[in-house]
């Protein structure tokens, strides 16, 4: 009885003893983690990755550019983690935004245009210490260029004369200084330019619409000016035919020159033959002239009811 007693004394002290060891490891793992997570979170030890690189602020002011990838210790307190920066291929977009920003061409007319530099960081000493933000820097100056030839264009070269424009733009991110005997866009920076395209250049709904509408108009006027014209061009016909017909009249009626004919009958056959010239057949329409021969007609009024003659 006595040892069966121990037995289960024994059992319960080893039970007891595996679950203070098993608290005691979880508590030094959870301790442990607890302080890595602390270490990390301070970036005490950082990482560099892959075409990546850091620029630390050493205690002293001075900066420093750290390019070796794997694990790094640095001293708390003493130095501070400033920034990561992507050494691959990055995308700058105009106005800083996806969407299509607003410009104004060089005839004031509003467009809608997108555009994209791409662009990697050669000089990190140049891109990370010499600049200050230098990514929000770089999107002003590069906003400026890009704009100044977009809004220097007229509208129909916007539109249709996309690929030259393009590298117009391209060729002066890389070449051109910002300012007169400045530094280029490379150059201030650290970067190169390896590419700029021009996604879209149109005109707004309600500019498409209203020069649809200019459009329709100016069809519409152009019709009825060549209506006019023509109008113009079958009087000018008659006209002539008049004159024509009327010179073969005079001769007919055996008028020369010095001599006269009838002028009532002259006159009436004048009128009755522009008349007929001036005819409008497609409608069956006839035209006909009375002639009274200079004369005024006579007018007989009915005697009064009821008057009856005197004599």
């Amino acid at each position: 009885m006595k040892e069966q007693q121990s037995q289960v004394f024994l059992q319960r002290a080893r039970f007891f003893t595996l679950m203070r060891r098993l608290a005691f490891l979880l508590v030094s793992l959870t301790l442990i983690y607890s302080l890595a997570a602390v270490v990390y979170s301070t970036q005490v030890i950082y990482k560099v990755k892959f075409n990546y690189a850091v620029i630390l602020e050493q205690f002293g002011g001075a900066r420093q550019a750290v390019t070796d990838v794997g694990w790094h210790f640095r001293l708390p307190f003493f130095t501070k983690l400033e920034q990561e920066v992507p050494l691959m291929n990055q995308n700058m977009y105009v106005g800083g935004a996806t969407e299509p920003i607003k410009i104004i061409s060089r005839e004031n007319v509003a467009l809608w245009t997108s555009a994209v530099m791409t662009f990697k960081i050669k000089d990190l000493k140049t891109w990370g210490i010499e600049n200050l933000s230098p990514k929000i820097l770089l999107q002003g100056d590069y906003d400026g260029i890009a704009k100044d030839i977009l809004q220097g264009k007229e509208v129909n070269r916007l539109i249709s004369d996309r690929e030259t424009i393009k590298e117009e733009i391209f060729h002066a991110l890389k070449n051109r200084p910002i300012n007169k005997n400045g530094p280029t866009l490379e150059g201030k920076y650290g970067i190169e330019v390896v590419s700029f395209v021009l996604n879209e250049t149109r005109f707004g709904d309600k500019l498409v619409e209203a020069t649809e509408e200019k459009k329709r108009r100016q069809l519409i006027a152009e019709a009825e000016n060549y209506a006019a014209d023509q109008e113009a061009q079958r009087i000018k016909k008659l006209y002539k035919a008049y004159l024509q017909g009327i010179q073969s009249l005079h001769l007919a009626l055996g008028g020369r020159e010095g001599r006269e004919v009838n002028p009532n009958l002259f006159d009436f056959l004048t009128q009755q033959k522009w008349a007929t010239a001036y005819e409008k057949n497609e409608s069956n329409q006839k035209t006909f002239v009375l002639h009274d021969g200079g004369k005024s007609p006579g007018i007989t009024l009915p005697s009064p009811a009821g008057i009856t003659d005197s004599n």
